[in-house]
C-alpha cells in the first residue's frame, strides 16, 4: 500500500458527473487517442459515420457510437495502432431547411429574397455555431476519435475528393444529365433518392371518371371508365390502357390462387377464396366489355380527355390489370413511376404539369397556380358538373412521403444528373459475393445484393444551394454551325478538361417530352463542360462564352460515399492513407445499407481499386414498447444525454451493448419519470401525447414536450427514460461497491509471485472462470455479439465476482496467514475484470484503475508488474489456459444453483437469515461427490447445514422443495413453519398452477394458434407448460408430507 493511498479517503459512490468530465479531459491531455504512422503494429481503422453536422445526439447515435468505441478500445488494448476517424456530415437537404425555416419564421424571407450567396453565408454560419455541439456530446458519451484529424463533407480535403471523382466518372461518362422521373419533394423543392422515401397509409378515396370515346361505332361503349386517387394528374394523362388479353390475364390469376388455396392453412383459404369468387365475377361481368375495349385500341380508336378537350389514344399493355378496378388505367407518364414505364413502352408523350413549387403550370390550362390540392377539388367539381364524375369510394391510400420534410412525394419528369450504375453496382456486388467485404449478421447482404442488382442509375443532383455545387458548365446552340464553332473553340482550350453533347432532338425523343412543357426548339445542342478543379480564368472565359454553371448540388450521399478513403486524404498519397486504408469494419444501421454502404464499396473500388472496409456490422433498430420506431416528434424518443445526466455515460453505453442482439430491432420500453418524486410511469400511446401527466404514485401532474399553454409549461418537467438504463446504473453501482470492498481490504498489499500451491479452492475457481469469461469475451466481441459479450460480463461481475468470489474471501482477510495470497488474488483478479469491462464502461473502470495503481502499482500472479497510468494503455486480457479447470467450474456452477436454491426457500417461507437451517440433496452420487467439499460454504454463505447428498436422502417429513435440473433441494421445516399457513399458501399455489395450466392447455390446443404463432414461440409455450406442471407435482408432494404431519 503506497503512502498516498488511504481506503479511509475512497467515497461511498462513483461521482460520474465530476470524474467524466475529469478523466475525458486526461485522456485528451495524454493525447490517448490519437493514430501514428510508421510504428511498425497492426493497423485496426473505423471511419465513423457521419452525423449532421448541426445535428443533435439521438439514440440512434448513441447505441452506433458506443459500439464503434467498445471495438476501438478493445483493439487499442490489443496492441493495435487504432484509428476511430471521426467527423460531421454537412446534410445538405436538412442543414438548409433548418436555415430556411428560421428565415421565414424570423424575417418573412425565402432563400430567393437572400440569393444563393448570401444564403450559403448564412448556413456556414449556422455550421459554425452548432458544429461543436454534436461533438461535444459525443466526447460526454466518452468516444476515443482521434478528435485532431475531424473531417467535415464540405472541407477542403473532401471537396477535393469530390471534384477529383465526380471529374473521373464524367469523362468515363458515367456521369450524363437526363430527364427522368424523380421523387419530388415540392416543399423543399429538390428530388430525393427511392431510399429517401417512406410510405404511410392515409384515408383518400378512389374517384371514378368518364373519358368519352370519339366517333364510337354502332355497338360500341361512348365513354371508358377509368379510377384514380389523383384526380388532378389526369390533366397530364397522354393515353388510356386496357390489357391486351384480359381473359389469359383471369385465367393465369385464377390458377395461381387456386395452387395457393390448395397449400394454404385454414387462416388463409376464406380469404383466396373470395379472391377466386371475385375473379369468376368478373370473368361475367366484365370481361366482354375489357375485350371490347382491346379491340377498340388495336383499332387505334381515342378517347377525349375531359376538361383539357385533348384526343388521347387508347392503347393495350399489361399494366391494365382486369381483375383491378374498372379494368383500365389512365396513363400519365410525367407523374407516376408506373405510368413511366408504360410511356417509355408505348413511345407516349409526357407533359409535366407541376412546377418545382408544387403548384400546377401553364401544361394544366385553367387550373394553372392551383396547388395540387386545390386542383384535386376543382377538377372532382368540374367533372361532376359535366356529368363525367362516377363513384366515389372511401380508401385507405399507401402514400409516398419525403423522409426529409414528411410531406407527400410528387412523382415528377425533371432534368438530373445521373451516375450510371450498371458497371459500378456489378464491382460492388461482386466485392460482397466473393468475401473480399464481409456483411454481419449475414441476412443483410441480401438486401444490399438486391438492390445493387436492380442496377438502378442514381440521381445526384439536388435542387439546393448547400453542398458541393455540380462542377459542370452548360452552353446552349442554336444550330450546327454554331455547336462547331464552339467545340473548335473547346478543343483550343489548355488543360484537363471533358465535355458531353446532348442533342436535343434525341433527349426529347428519349423521353418523348411534349413541347407543351418547355419550348426547345430553338435548342439544336446542350454542351456540358465539366473541370477537375477550380480554374477562376477559364471559368471567366467561359461565361463570355456564354456557358452557364450548373445551379444544382451534389447529393449528400455522394460525399458520403468517398468517406473512408477522401477523410485520409486522397487523393494526395500520404502515409495515413497508406496504412488505414481500406478500414477494418463499419458499423452502421440497416436504414442506410443501400444510401451509404453499397455507394461506398463502389466509389472505393472505383477510387482506390480496394474495398473501403473488410467488414460491415449492421445493428439492430431501436423501438420503443410497442414496436414502434423511437423518435422525438412522436414523444417516445429518450434522450441519451438525459440518461447520461441521470445515470451516468457508463449507464448509457452498458445498457445499449447489453441490448445490441442480432435480432433486427430490439424493444425498450419507454417511462416517464416524475420529476416531484422520481417514480416511473409506463408510457402509452395515449399519455405519450399529453400536455400534462399525472404521478400515479405522489398525484402531482408535470409537463412533457407537448406543454404549450402558460399553464403546462409552468409545471416541472418530466424526462422520457427506460428501466433498461436504470439496470445497467445498478450494476454500475455493483462494481463500484465490490472494488471499494476490494479496495479497503488491501490494506497491507505487499505484490509478490503466487504459486499454484498458494491457492485456495475459490481462487482456484476464480481464475478458472476468469480464463473461460476472457476466452468468450474476447470472442464475442471480435464476431459483434455485443449483448452477449455484455451479459457474460454482467453474470460473471455480479454473481461470481461480486456475489461468491468476494464473499467467499472476506473470512481469509481475518487471517495473518491467508491475507497476503488473498490480497494478491483480489487485485489480480479486480485489474483483470477491470480490463475487461473498460470498452463498454470507461469513465468508471478508469476511475476504479486509478484508486487501484495507488492501493497495489505492481500486480500479476507470476510476476507482478508495475502497471501503465491508464487503463486505456493496459494490454487486453489473453485468457490463461493453465488456469482453467473444468471440474472445479462445475462444481461451483451446480454450488451456485443449490445455494440458489436453498436461498430461495428462506426468501419464500419468510425465515430469517440469522436462522440455521437443514438441507439434503437428492442428487446422483458424482454430483454429491463433487459437492460434499462446499458444505462450508453453505454454512458461511446461506447459514445452512448439509445433512445429505446422494439418491436416497431421507426426505423431512415438513419440507420445501425446489428442483434444480435433474437435482431435489430439500430445506427441513420442521419447527420453522406454521403448518396449517404453510398448507393453505400451497393450496392457493396450487390453484394457480392448475390455472396456468388449463389456460396453457386451451392454448395449444388451438389449431389457429398452433399454425399461426412462429414454431418457437409455439416451442415455448409447450416448454413452460412442461416446467408449470413439474412445480405442480411438487406442490402435490409438498401437501401430501404436510397433511400427515398435521
Amino acid at each position: 500500500m503506497t503512502s498516498s493511498f488511504s481506503a479511509n479517503d475512497l467515497p461511498k459512490r462513483f461521482d460520474f458527473t465530476d470524474a467524466q468530465k475529469r478523466i475525458y479531459a486526461s485522456w485528451e491531455a495524454r493525447n490517448l487517442f490519437a493514430a501514428r504512422t510508421g510504428t511498425g503494429r497492426e493497423p485496426f481503422s473505423i471511419v465513423i459515420p457521419p452525423p449532421n453536422v448541426t445535428g443533435a445526439l439521438h439514440l440512434g447515435h448513441a447505441l452506433n457510437n458506443t459500439l464503434q468505441d467498445v471495438l476501438i478500445r478493445m483493439k487499442r488494448m490489443q496492441g493495435f495502432e487504432t484509428l476511430w476517424m471521426p467527423g460531421t456530415d454537412h446534410a445538405g437537404i436538412a442543414t438548409q431547411a433548418v436555415v430556411e425555416r428560421r428565415l421565414k419564421e424570423e424575417e418573412q424571407k425565402t432563400r430567393h429574397d437572400l440569393g444563393r450567396e448570401k444564403l450559403v453565408e448564412r448556413i456556414w454560419a449556422w455550421k459554425d455555431q452548432y458544429e461543436q455541439r454534436i461533438i461535444s456530446q459525443l466526447k460526454q458519451m466518452g468516444c476515443s476519435c482521434d478528435w485532431q484529424r475531424t473531417r467535415f463533407t464540405l472541407d477542403e480535403t473532401c471537396a477535393r475528393a469530390v471534384r477529383t471523382t465526380f471529374f473521373d466518372l464524367f469523362k468515363k461518362q458515367l456521369i450524363y444529365r437526363g430527364k427522368r422521373l424523380v421523387n419530388w419533394d415540392s416543399f423543399l423543392q429538390t428530388a430525393v433518392s427511392d431510399d429517401e422515401v417512406f410510405h404511410e397509409m392515409v384515408e383518400g378515396h378512389f374517384w371514378h371518371f368518364h373519358y368519352p370515346v370519339i366517333d364510337p361505332l354502332p355497338g360500341e361503349p361512348d365513354r371508358v371508365t377509368v379510377a384514380t386517387t389523383r384526380p388532378e394528374t389526369m390533366l397530364g394523362d397522354t393515353a388510356v390502357a386496357v390489357h391486351p388479353d384480359p381473359a389469359a390475364a383471369l385465367d393465369r390469376l385464377e390458377k395461381e390462387l387456386q395452387q395457393r388455396l390448395a397449400a394454404a392453412p385454414e387462416r388463409e383459404r376464406e380469404t383466396i377464396e373470395q379472391q377466386l369468387e371475385n375473379i369468376s365475377e368478373r370473368r361475367s361481368s366484365m370481361l366482354p366489355a375489357l375485350e371490347q375495349l382491346r379491340d377498340m385500341a388495336n383499332d387505334g380508336r381515342q378517347v377525349l380527355l375531359p376538361l383539357m378537350e385533348r384526343p388521347i389514344p387508347l392503347i393495350t399493355d399489361e399494366w391494365a390489370k382486369p381483375d383491378l378496378g374498372t379494368g383500365c388505367v389512365k396513363i400519365t407518364p410525367a407523374h407516376d413511376a408506373n405510368d413511366y414505364d408504360v410511356g417509355q413502352r408505348q413511345q407516349l408523350p409526357m407533359i409535366n404539369i407541376l412546377e418545382k413549387d408544387g403548384q400546377l403550370n401553364a401544361n394544366a390550362g385553367a387550373y394553372q397556380g392551383l396547388s395540387t390540392t386545390e386542383a384535386r377539388a376543382q377538377v372532382v367539381a368540374d367533372l361532376d358538373q359535366q356529368g363525367l364524375l362516377g363513384e366515389v369510394e372511401d380508401r385507405e391510400i399507401d402514400l409516398a412521403h419525403s423522409d426529409r420534410s414528411k410531406t407527400p412525394i410528387e412523382p415528377l419528369l425533371a432534368d438530373q444528373w445521373f451516375v450510371k450504375m450498371d458497371k459500378l453496382a456489378q464491382l460492388a456486388m461482386d466485392a460482397v459475393t466473393d468475401s473480399r467485404v464481409q456483411i454481419f449478421p449475414e441476412r443483410y447482404a441480401k438486401g444490399y445484393l438486391d438492390w445493387l442488382g436492380e442496377k438502378r442509375d442514381w440521381p445526384v443532383s439536388r435542387q439546393l444551394w448547400w453542398g458541393h455545387r455540380i462542377p459542370i458548365w452548360s452552353c446552349s446552340c442554336a444550330d450546327g454551325s454554331e455547336l462547331e464553332d464552339l467545340q473548335q473553340w473547346l478543343a483550343s482550350v489548355p488543360g484537363d478538361l471533358s465535355f458531353q453533347l446532348e442533342l436535343t432532338s434525341e433527349q426529347n425523343e428519349l423521353t418523348r417530352v411534349s413541347e407543351l412543357v418547355e419550348d426547345t426548339s430553338e435548342v439544336h445542342a446542350t454542351v456540358h463542360l465539366c473541370l477537375p478543379e477550380e480554374h477562376p480564368e477559364l471559368q471567366l472565359q467561359l461565361v463570355e462564352r456564354g456557358f452557364v454553371q450548373e445551379e444544382d448540388v451534389l447529393d449528400t450521399w455522394f460525399s458520403s460515399a468517398l468517406w473512408p478513403h477522401s477523410t485520409l486524404g486522397w487523393p494526395e498519397s500520404n502515409e495515413a492513407l497508406d496504412t488505414f486504408y481500406p478500414t477494418s469494419t463499419l458499423i452502421t444501421s440497416r436504414d442506410i445499407i443501400t444510401l451509404w454502404v453499397a455507394r461506398m464499396v463502389l466509389m472505393g473500388l472505383n477510387n482506390m481499386e480496394d474495398v473501403p472496409f473488410r467488414e460491415v456490422f449492421i445493428h439492430p433498430k431501436i423501438l420503443d414498447g410497442y414496436g414502434e420506431t423511437m423518435s422525438k416528434s412522436k414523444g417516445n424518443g429518450v434522450d441519451p444525454l438525459d440518461v447520461i445526466d441521470k445515470f451516468g455515460a457508463d449507464a448509457l453505453r452498458f445498457g445499449l451493448a447489453y441490448l445490441t442482439t442480432e435480432t433486427q430491432d430490439v424493444r425498450m420500453p419507454v417511462q416517464l419519470e416524475c420529476p416531484h418524486c422520481q417514480q416511473s410511469i409506463d408510457q402509452t400511446r395515449e399519455n405519450r401525447e399529453l400536455p400534462r401527466v399525472e404521478c400515479d404514485s405522489c398525484k402531482q401532474a408535470f409537463s412533457t414536450q407537448w406543454a404549450r399553454s402558460e399553464e403546462d409549461l409552468a409545471l416541472p418537467r418530466g424526462a422520457v427514460v427506460s428501466e433498461r438504463f436504470e439496470i445497467a446504473r445498478n450494476f454500475c453501482n455493483k462494481l463500484w461497491n465490490a472494488s471499494r470492498f476490494v479496495l479497503i481490504n488491501l490494506e497491507g498489499y505487499q505484490p509478490a509471485a503466487v504459486a499454484d500451491e498458494e491457492l485456495a479452492f475459490e481462487d482456484r475457481w476464480l481464475l478458472s472462470r476468469m480464463a473461460t469469461v476472457t476466452g468468450q469475451v474476447t470472442e464475442a466481441l471480435e464476431g459483434y455479439r455485443f449483448a452477449e459479450a455484455s451479459r457474460t460480463l454482467y453474470d460473471f461481475a455480479w454473481d461470481e465476482f461480486c456475489s461468491f468470489y468476494v464473499e467467499m474471501a472476506k473470512a481469509r482477510f481475518q487471517d495473518d496467514k491467508a491475507a497476503p495470497v488473498a490480497r494478491r488474488v483480489l487485485a489480480h483478479a479486480l485489474d483483470q475484470l477491470l480490463r475487461l469491462l473498460h470498452p463498454l464502461i470507461p469513465f468508471i473502470t478508469e476511475g476504479v484503475w486509478e484508486l487501484l495503481a495507488a492501493a497495489a502499482p505492481r500486480r500479476g500472479l507470476d510476476e507482478p508488474l508495475q502497471q501503465s497510468e491508464s487503463i486505456m494503455t493496459a494490454d487486453w486480457p489473453v485468457p490463461d489456459d493453465s488456469h482453467r479447470d473444468v471440474v472445479i467450474e462445475e462444481q461451483f456452477a451446480l454450488f451456485q444453483q443449490i445455494l440458489g436454491a436453498v436461498r430461495e426457500i428462506r426468501s419464500r417461507q419468510g425465515l430469517s437469515p440469522r436462522e440455521s437451517i437443514e438441507f439434503s440433496v437428492r442428487c446422483r452420487d458424482e454430483v454429491a461427490d463433487l459437492l460434499k467439499p462446499m458444505d462450508g460454504f453453505f454454512v458461511t454463505m446461506a447459514g445452512a447445514t448439509s445433512v445429505g447428498w446422494g439418491p436416497d436422502v431421507a426426505v423431512p417429513e415438513n419440507n420445501a422443495t425446489v428442483r434444480v435440473q435433474d437435482l431435489e433441494v430439500f430445506v427441513d421445516l420442521m419447527g420453522l413453519i406454521d403448518v396449517e399457513a404453510e398448507i393453505e399458501r400451497n393450496q392457493k399455489l396450487k390453484e394457480r398452477l392448475s390455472g396456468q395450466i388449463s389456460g396453457k392447455e386451451k392454448k395449444l390446443s388451438n389449431q389457429q394458434f398452433v399454425d399461426r404463432a412462429p414454431a418457437e414461440v409455439v416451442e415455448r409455450e409447450r416448454e413452460s407448460l412442461g416446467k408449470i406442471k413439474q412445480e405442480l407435482a411438487l406442490v402435490e408432494e409438498a401437501l401430501a408430507r404436510l397433511g400427515k404431519s398435521e
